[in-house]
């Protein structure tokens, strides 16, 4: 069973800004002539790996609310210039919106258990996933979803 991980999205008010910032960045690396790879770099490295790369995701927490994951594909530690221990989380850079649930803000990461994780909106019938981010996170804010 995989294992996921949890993180604020700082800097973001929507899924569609995380998208826009996944997008600026492919443009960017493509303007220089490098390969896009999606990494988010973190200060902890996490110790079970093995179970974060059998099928877990980074679950994004926006605005109080788990809104979106995308696929772990490899925990690269490094070392940065100043000798801290950092680690890179290699995303696939899809982003795939889940049912919207409060969160409370933490530092850093958290496990997060496939039981506990919210579901993929997607395949929960049209409506729902038709549905603008806003109103979904208002209905999840009245415990309507």
């Amino acid at each position: 069973m995989p294992l996921h991980l949890i993180k604020l999205c700082v800097g973001c008010d929507s899924i569609a800004d995380l998208e826009e910032w996944i997008e600026e960045n492919r443009a960017h690396h493509r303007r220089l002539g490098r390969d896009y790879e999606q990494t988010h770099t973190t200060r902890m490295v996490p110790k079970r790996v093995e179970e974060l790369l059998d099928g877990g995701s980074l679950y994004w927490v926006i605005r109080g609310q788990v809104a979106c994951r995308q696929r772990l594909l490899d925990v690269r530690p490094f070392t940065d210039a100043d000798g801290v221990g950092r680690c890179r989380l290699v995303l696939e850079p899809k982003v795939v919106p889940v049912e919207p649930r409060p969160y409370r803000p933490f530092q850093g990461w958290r496990y997060l258990a496939a039981k506990d994780a919210p579901r993929d909106i997607g395949g929960r019938g049209g409506d729902l996933a038709a549905m603008p981010e806003e109103m979904r996170r208002e209905l999840a804010e009245l415990g309507l979803l």
